[in-house]
């Protein structure tokens, strides 16, 4: 891959892992059709993109990352979570390795139009982060570990799946924000860096996507209260679809 192509995908992911749209399905749909990258080699770069945003969720929460060394209720919420998402992504990202590059284009479609439906239930949240009990923290990593899937938001599955149960949403974005940094550190340590990144394009995708990432991430989420990107997942998942089908 071309220093442009990985600096391409480094802004894309900088910016759309904010919002609700699925930043790995928006990675992967790029290389496998305008990179001409394998699906394999594909969800590799997908997952190592997710590095830079993730260090940027440590230095934008950093204080809450350091009281959770000491023991807290976010830290309960961390490990039970994380151990739940791995139970689900692990074999899912089996699965889907083994898929061909169409048959990818439309899952990703599908699982987008899926991602838009999510959107559009009707949640309101009042409860706080100390009265999240053991069944949310599990149901919560097993709606993360689905979002291993192209297609499918990570923030948009797990924001919405706080504010179904009543989190109150500041506190949904934070423990959203928070449960991907283990989440994104599994991944890539179980599919291990792309074979074919040297240091100077790794180290340019994590200094970008970070860069991007802490400057984007506030103003990006404030953006997002007010857009309905339920209708944008829905229209992109079938445009996917289609030119997938017609190019068959």
């Amino acid at each position: 891959m071309s220093y442009l192509e990985t600096i391409i995908l480094s802004i894309v992911q900088g910016i759309a892992e904010w919002l609700p749209v699925s930043s790995e399905g928006l990675s992967v749909l790029i290389m496998l059709n305008l990179f001409g990258k394998d699906i394999s080699s594909a969800l590799s770069y997908a997952i190592f993109l997710h590095l830079g945003t993730a260090l940027a969720v440590l230095i934008r929460f950093r204080d809450e990352f350091l009281r959770m060394l000491h023991g807290s209720d976010m830290l309960k919420i961390v490990i039970v979570s994380t151990i739940s998402t791995a139970v689900v992504a692990i074999p899912l990202l089996s699965f889907i390795e083994f898929q061909s590059g169409k048959v990818v284009n439309v899952f990703i479609g599908v699982l987008l139009i899926l991602t838009g439906i999510i959107l559009r239930l009707p949640k309101s949240g009042y409860r706080r982060i100390e009265q999240i009990n053991l069944s949310d923290m599990i149901m919560l990593g097993l709606a993360q570990g689905f979002a291993i899937l192209p297609g499918i938001s990570r923030s948009g599955t797990t924001i919405s799946f706080l504010l179904l149960r009543k989190i109150d949403e500041e506190d949904a974005l934070k423990i959203s924000f928070i449960i991907s940094v283990p989440a994104v550190i599994g991944a890539i340590f179980f599919r291990g860096v792309p074979s074919e990144l040297d240091f100077n394009a790794g180290a340019i995708i994590v200094v970008i996507t970070c860069l991007f990432g802490y400057l984007t991430m506030e103003a990006l989420l404030r953006f997002a209260r007010d857009v309905d990107f339920s209708k944008f997942c829905i229209t992109f998942g079938i445009i996917a679809i289609v030119l997938t089908v017609f190019t068959l």
